[in-house]
């Protein structure tokens, strides 16, 4: 009886949703609320509140959290956030795209090809005219496009058929090449790229309501794009053959898909460095609970990703305080393991 109950109601999309915002929502009040001062939960609401509707905080202990709240913790909760929706739900459009669970923006080479674009960005210090504080996005964007497409073509260049686990195998070759370039840069550069290390390891840390403005024009353009072509991708995830034969057109939809998935990864990258396995991770728990169709999948992804970066973000600057250490060791040790998971699983499957 109990097992049927579970099953109805993680069937259950409106359930689902509930579920998913009420961890997203639990995931932001534990974020802001815990640190080095302890805010209540009620001040934090109240705190919101009134800035929301313009009021001045009518009690005491609503102005001295007022600072912390609105300078410090709420932007960088809203940053984990907005990075953390964003690999989901990129991870979740290339596990569709790919059909297969172990693709994310990590694994295909798209977020260290972000990173490299945001390098040397950072390094010369480059500035499109007339884009100011979005070039670092745009110029993220470009090369985690750049690396997409190189990864496919040399995919194709070893296999005809482009089965997928040449695709990821060619993008893991890419993203341990490009790390290494990496590393090199600030090998050569000394200090002046001394810094960067921490943020290529992944940190939302001191980085204000800024970054959030640079990054959430891109996120919900490629949000849009990918929840648009959620039906395509659903039609995909049973093979580009028969999504053809019912009237999709495949590379059309693919190039918006792989075009949707460098802008948020490249903009994730951009104001938060590198954090591996998030789009590993979501995407595939997600389905496992509430299926594998993407008009629900990629939402829920979203909401999902959302809360579990702002969680590890907390564990991140908490678990040894006062001192941080960087969002992407954490995604790491979550996400590695289920890695491994899902690879011997896979493994299992086919030789079953």
């Amino acid at each position: 009886m109990q097992k049927q109950f579970t099953r109805k109601h993680l069937n259950n999309k409106g359930f689902a949703y509930i579920l998913a915002a009420a961890f997203l929502i639990i995931a932001m009040l534990l974020g802001i609320s815990i640190g080095t001062v302890s805010v209540p939960a009620m001040a934090i609401i109240k705190i919101i509140g009134a800035e929301i509707f313009r009021l001045s905080p009518n009690e005491q202990i609503d102005s001295m959290y007022a600072n912390i709240v609105m300078n410090i913790r709420l932007p960088r909760v809203i940053l984990a956030g907005l990075v953390g929706a964003s690999l989901a739900i990129a991870g979740a459009a290339f596990q569709g795209l790919l059909r297969n669970p172990l693709a994310d923006p990590y694994t295909l080479g798209v977020s260290s090809g972000a990173s490299v674009g945001a390098v040397i960005t950072l390094f010369f210090g480059l500035s499109i005219p007339y884009v100011g504080l979005f070039t670092l996005p745009l110029l993220s964007i470009l090369f985690s496009f750049i690396t997409i497409f190189l990864v496919l073509l040399f995919a194709r260049q070893v296999e005809r058929s482009m089965k997928v686990e040449t695709i990821i195998l060619t993008g893991i070759i890419f993203s341990s090449f490009l790390g290494a370039f990496i590393s090199l840069m600030i090998a050569l550069t000394g200090e002046e790229l001394r810094q960067i290390i921490g943020w290529l390891l992944g940190s939302v840390s001191m980085r204000g309501w800024a970054y959030i403005k640079i990054i959430m024009p891109f996120f919900i353009i490629g949000s849009a794009i990918l929840i648009f072509n959620s039906n395509e991708l659903n039609a995909m995830s049973f093979g580009e053959e028969r999504a053809q034969h019912i009237g999709v057109n495949v590379q059309r939809r693919k190039m918006m898909v792989l075009v949707a998935g460098s802008i948020l990864t490249g903009a994730a990258v951009a104001v938060s460095g590198t954090i591996g396995f998030v789009g590993l991770v979501i995407p595939h728990l997600t389905r496992l609970l509430w299926g594998p169709d993407h008009k629900h999948l990629l939402p829920l992804s979203i909401l999902t990703g959302s809360g579990f970066l702002i969680l590890a973000d907390l564990v991140a600057r908490t678990i040894i305080s006062p001192t941080e250490l960087p969002i992407g060791v954490i995604t790491a040790l979550v996400g590695a393991p289920v890695f491994a998971i899902i690879l011997m699983k896979r493994r299992t499957e086919r030789r079953g």
